[in-house]
């Protein structure tokens, strides 16, 4: 597979300069970076975007999330490593990346979980990781951005 061009964000160096912007302000509100690119690896891995699933796993060892975190996200239901508040912005990552899926795409029980293990403010932050991962994405899929084949832009 070939990828058909470089990263819009990349042609368009304005964009890109936001993109990162938002990425950045939604880490400086206190939450765990390993939480936030844990977040952003399941919704990666759910969006099967190769080059993000790549990046993520990468961002998450960075930040400090261990070999069975990362290599446990994508079943975390079924794994004793994630404490109930990284559960809870599992949850939200999927039903806010799988919007389609349901009539009630982000139920209140979802919703309220998370609001139990984090302030309004690292709601806040969650969402827009959650948001910038599913654009990167769909930037990545779209134009055919796959793990090994270019340079991490996720």
């Amino acid at each position: 597979m070939q990828a058909r061009m470089q990263n819009p964000a990349v042609i368009i160096p304005e964009a890109m300069k936001a993109l990162l912007s938002l990425s950045q302000v939604s880490r400086k509100q206190g939450l765990s970076q390993a939480t936030i690119e844990l977040v952003q690896l399941r919704v990666s891995q759910i969006n099967g975007s190769s080059v993000c699933v790549d990046g993520n796993a990468r961002s998450a060892a960075a930040a400090g999330a261990s070999v069975e975190q990362r290599s446990a996200v994508a079943a975390w239901r079924y794994s004793s490593c994630f404490t109930a508040a990284e559960r809870s912005a599992f949850a939200l990552a999927e039903a806010a990346t799988r919007l389609a899926d349901r009539p009630d795409p982000v139920p209140a029980a979802i919703w309220d979980e998370a609001a139990k293990h984090f302030t309004e403010r690292e709601l806040a932050a969650i969402v827009l990781a959650i948001g910038v991962a599913n654009m990167l994405n769909r930037i990545n899929i779209t134009t055919r951005r796959f793990a090994g084949s270019q340079p991490w832009e996720c």
